[in-house]
């Protein structure tokens, strides 16, 4: 899935589930900022995490910000799926709800109450 300033890259088996993505995007971030979405196994979110965090686990997202209105998610849906039940979350909203967290770090969050609340207004928004 590609659009205007959004790219979707799958690098996993199975089915994504269908998320407004773009729609998210633009909400948080606005239609001009050029963002790609990566959805990538264990092995690479961990080793992704260790190289740009220096951690040793694995994540559910990594957002990174590549410049001025540039940036990349990447969102591991196995992690996501194994964590869905315990935030009382479906799988597919697990991962929207990620996406969001990460789409507010790109806007310039860090957490804390204010980025809670900014998420949790979008989350409302997006009914997830």
């Amino acid at each position: 899935m590609s659009g205007r300033n959004f790219s979707l890259i799958q690098k996993t088996k199975g089915k994504l589930s269908r998320l407004p993505f773009v729609d998210m995007k633009n909400a948080v971030l606005g239609a001009d900022y050029d963002l790609s979405l990566v959805f990538i196994g264990n092995a690479e979110s961990k080793k992704l995490n260790m190289k740009h965090r220096g951690k040793d686990y694995v994540p559910n997202v990594l957002a990174f910000e590549l410049g001025d209105n540039v940036g990349e998610i990447f969102i591991n849906p196995l992690e996501a799926k194994k964590q869905a039940s315990d935030f009382d979350r479906t799988p597919a909203n697990m991962i929207a709800f990620l996406f969001i967290h990460a789409l507010v770090h790109l806007k310039g969050m860090e957490h804390g109450s204010t980025m809670e609340r900014i998420e949790a207004g979008f989350r409302k928004r997006f009914k997830i």
